[in-house]
């Protein structure tokens, strides 16, 4: 369905994505996350054909990004590109609806999109969350194949965003392909069926959330000590990762969580409460992103 072989965008001397080799499925929710930078928003532009790579080649559907939205194929939600102001709700929609090959009828989308209540409100006059869902009611205006999301829940109440969840997993159970990109990571943990991680405008992992969490490898550790804390003292347990001391309670991250429990004994210390957990996708996030930063730079990336 989509198709990225070998995509390299520079602007300037920033390499925003570097040789980038990915593949979408029909019928999946893909989460692509990554830090500030990572190469998401351009990953997700040059996929809509708003940019051109400078190198390598992107498919939609066996076709050009262009020619696939020309077909009503692609759908899309980004945070760039304002709206019409000067014209109601309904009529921005409507506009959508008739401009799409397989538009759906209007009720349908207002309703989808938890708008029918303003469907009479001019554009200019919404608040950002209002916004949010007319730009997911033109999103999905139509009949699409593949639907584009770039942050699409921010400035939305928890209800709101319940409800565009709720609608894209009804896109999803009807065989679309949904993939977005979000700093929500709690949303990605829940709705995705795969998570792309990007790092450096590259693919750092890609997988099921909880692949993803297994890949980061480390475990939390947290206990409380009754004795007073020698924070050095637990700075070296073995394959310690992490170290968060708050009052009497300690959180610890480790490599290999048994080892340092029984270092932690060793000591002659009594953990009580002691609780041992895999990483939240959150925390696995973290620690896969780190690692890289840690690890030395290619010839090229240091030639740049």
């Amino acid at each position: 369905m989509v198709s990225f072989q070998g995509v390299s965008k520079s602007y300037g001397a920033v390499r925003a994505v570097a040789d980038l080799h990915l593949e979408l499925h029909p019928g999946e929710t893909v989460a692509l996350l990554g830090p500030n930078g990572a190469g998401k928003s351009s990953t997700l532009d040059l996929l809509l054909g708003l940019r051109t790579a400078d190198t390598g080649t992107v498919s939609l559907f066996g076709t050009t990004p262009q020619r696939a939205i020309e077909q009503g194929k692609v759908g899309a939600m980004l945070q760039s590109g304002g709206l019409m102001e000067g014209v109601k709700v309904k009529e921005l929609v409507g506009l959508a609806r008739d401009l799409h090959p397989r538009g759906y009828p209007l009720d349908r989308i207002l309703a989808t999109a938890g708008i029918t209540e303003i469907a009479d409100r001019m554009v200019g006059k919404l608040s950002g969350g209002q916004e949010q869902r007319v730009r997911f009611a033109l999103a999905t205006a139509g009949a699409n194949d593949l639907i584009v999301l770039d942050e699409p829940t921010t400035g939305m109440d928890v209800s709101a965003r319940q409800t565009f969840w709720g609608a894209m997993r009804r896109q999803a159970q009807e065989g679309r392909t949904v993939l977005f990109a979000t700093h929500y990571l709690e949303e990605a943990d829940e709705i995705a069926d795969r998570v792309i991680v990007l790092h450096r405008g590259r693919v750092l992992a890609d997988g099921t959330s909880a692949e993803i969490k297994a890949r980061a490898g480390a475990r939390r550790v947290t206990f409380d000590l009754d004795e007073p804390i020698d924070r050095g003292a637990l700075e070296a347990l073995p394959l310690l990762t992490s170290l968060e001391v708050s009052g009497r309670t300690v959180r610890i991250q480790s490599q290999d969580a048994d080892a340092t429990v029984h270092a932690l004994y060793g000591l002659g210390l009594y953990p009580r409460n002691l609780e041992v957990a895999g990483l939240g996708l959150e925390q696995a996030f973290i620690a896969i992103t780190t690692a890289s930063d840690a690890t030395p730079a290619t010839a090229e990336e240091a030639a740049r």
